[in-house]
């Protein structure tokens, strides 16, 4: 049975503001469980003025607070700004309030240019990527000592220096943990860690079904997963007809070009996509941004995903859907919820 979830970067249109595509998210989670989804999650990204969410773990509690039964979470956590017993912490607080509804998604990538990534940093005893399996290790002892999975004695042993230490609050339960990735480290720590994991197809696409093999291949059951669960995060945009989803997702066609020309703002509108003075070195790279995504009518797109499913061996779907007009974004996931027949 196929699973959808939605992601969402809180993107900022322009003419719009940070306030209006917070509201928006807000606005769309609730359309989202009424429609069937299975998940929410919330992006991480700082130092831009495209994307409304820098801080998920905010935006999970104002999104769970408005929804009463999807699962909300981060994709993701950037590990590497934060301590483990912060994250622990901040994401146990989050269970205890909103028991069985929170996923903790987390990934290694800076969410940012570097000289962000750099100011993110606590202190001169800051975490690169390259200690990133030692964070994840001690995440997952936070939270499993908090839980009981551990034992009486706790998820450390007696001599380790951060022995006695407890991500409060503690409790029966944890947050359901995801690697994120979009190349073969994130699914060779997923595999390690016995963790699901989830493959940002949006953001890279020539990677193809290598990272979830290398993922099933490599997998070790863990306390919290038996076997491998893999999902891939889809950039996809629908209408009522092939025409009209090609129009409406022209405006985040001409963002992607000005993202990879290091020149994005906020979200162009769609007049300003469609008339916009391409170069014919910028028709060639747009004609390539067109293929990251699937772009069509509900029919043309269920069949996309399901044959991609088929490649990847997967039937759970993140989906991302970014347009200039809520409303589009809003009928992008009705009409796909309505083509797969969600509940």
């Amino acid at each position: 049975m196929v699973s959808l979830s939605v992601l969402d970067q809180s993107p900022i249109r322009k003419g719009g503001s940070a306030a209006e595509a917070l509201a928006n998210t807000i606005d769309l989670a609730r359309r989202a469980e009424a429609l069937g989804y299975r998940r929410y999650w919330l992006a991480e990204h700082h130092n831009t003025q495209s994307f409304a969410g820098s801080a998920p773990e905010i935006m999970i509690e104002a999104v769970a607070n408005a929804t009463s039964r999807i699962h909300v979470g981060s994709a993701g956590i950037m590990l590497p700004h934060y301590s483990s017993l912060k994250v622990a912490e901040v994401f146990r607080l989050l269970e205890t309030l909103h028991p069985g509804r929170i996923d903790l998604g987390i990934g290694r990538a800076p969410g940012s240019d570097q000289k962000t990534a750099r100011a993110l940093q606590p202190g001169p005893q800051a975490y690169g990527i390259e200690v990133f399996p030692q964070q994840v290790e001690l995440l997952i002892q936070f939270l499993e000592d908090s839980n009981g999975l551990s034992g009486e004695a706790g998820g450390f042993p007696t001599n380790h220096p951060w022995q006695g230490i407890h991500a409060t609050p503690r409790g029966p339960e944890m947050p359901e943990l995801w690697m994120l990735g979009s190349g073969g480290d994130g699914a060779v720590h997923a595999a390690e860690f016995g963790m699901a994991y989830c493959y940002a197809h949006f953001i890279n696409q020539d990677a193809g079904t290598s990272p979830l093999q290398t993922y099933r291949r490599l997998f070790r059951p863990s306390r919290r997963l038996a076997s491998p669960h893999g999902a891939i995060a889809v950039s996809v945009t629908v209408a009522e007809t092939e025409e009209e989803a090609k129009r409406v997702s022209s405006s985040r066609n001409l963002w992607v070009m000005q993202l990879l020309q290091n020149r994005a703002g906020s979200f162009p509108s769609i007049e300003e996509a469609l008339s916009y003075p391409y170069t014919d070195d910028e028709r060639v790279m747009l004609r390539g941004i067109e293929r990251r995504g699937i772009v069509g009518s509900p029919e043309q797109v269920r069949a996309r995903l399901l044959q991609m499913g088929e490649e990847y061996g997967v039937d759970d779907f993140v989906i991302l859907t970014i347009t200039y007009d809520q409303a589009d974004r809003i009928r992008s996931y009705e009409l796909l919820a309505k083509a797969f027949g969600l509940a």
